[in-house]
């Protein structure tokens, strides 16, 4: 099935303003997480949606293909809508989201996202292993998933909550980055939110709450930090 890769990156940030042009290694951030994917092989067309022409054009001097999209998406699976809806990519069934501020992203976590879609969940994602004494830290987004391997509920909290204190819990890390199938994607981004995703800033709830089906492959090793302050 071809693979539809979107990197979506906007420019203005609350944390760190003006991210995907800061340079890291000599090249701006998103031309980094752009060539680490494209490398990767896995995509059939891959292309960076952002809300800035000072973006799309940095991206387009190193080769790569950018959309512009709206300024007013909420979150960047909005943005990701946003490009499936244009003509320009109908033939494409299986969609890949690589958030535009990972740039160690782990391979297992793009690859074990598709994985999912290709064992007939209409979303994926991947989760690495997470040391119990960074399971307070908010950024460190926490998943609990079940038996068949799918996700039941996100959270900034620690989850599951060791009660006991016996240090017996297993904690998982979630990566930014998910694929899904074109169908849920567009089912997602009808839905409305959820109060879930409001309080705990997390976009992903809110298909996970409406009931479809969320695939997560974990993979050994920790989660790769993004880029969300100044070096």
């Amino acid at each position: 099935m071809p693979v539809l890769g979107v990197i979506p990156a906007r420019l203005g940030s609350s944390r760190l303003p003006r991210k995907p042009l800061l340079p890291l290694g000599g090249e701006p951030l998103i031309v980094v997480v752009t060539r680490r994917i494209a490398e990767l092989g896995i995509c059939d067309r891959l292309v960076v949606a952002t809300d800035a022409k000072e973006i799309a054009n940095v991206v387009a001097a190193a080769g790569f293909e950018a959309v512009l999209t709206s300024p007013d998406h909420a979150s960047g699976t909005e943005r990701v809508a946003e490009v499936i809806a244009n003509p320009a990519f109908s033939d494409f069934h299986f969609i890949l989201n690589v958030q535009g501020d990972e740039p160690f992203v782990a391979v297992a976590a793009v690859r074990g996202a598709l994985a999912c879609l290709e064992g007939g969940d209409p979303l994926g994602t991947a989760a690495g292993s997470l040391d119990r004494a960074l399971v307070n830290d908010p950024s460190r987004v926490k998943v609990v998933v079940d038996t068949r391997g799918r996700a039941v509920y996100f959270s900034r909290a620690p989850i599951p909550f060791d009660r006991d204190g016996k240090g017996e819990v297993v904690y998982h890390q979630h990566v930014g980055v998910y694929a899904y199938t074109r169908e849920a994607l567009e089912a997602w981004v009808r839905l409305p939110p959820v109060p879930e995703e409001q309080w705990e800033r997390l976009e992903q709830l809110r298909p996970l709450l409406h009931g479809i089906p969320m695939g997560v492959t974990l993979f050994d090793g920790p989660a790769a930090p993004g880029i969300d302050t100044p070096a």
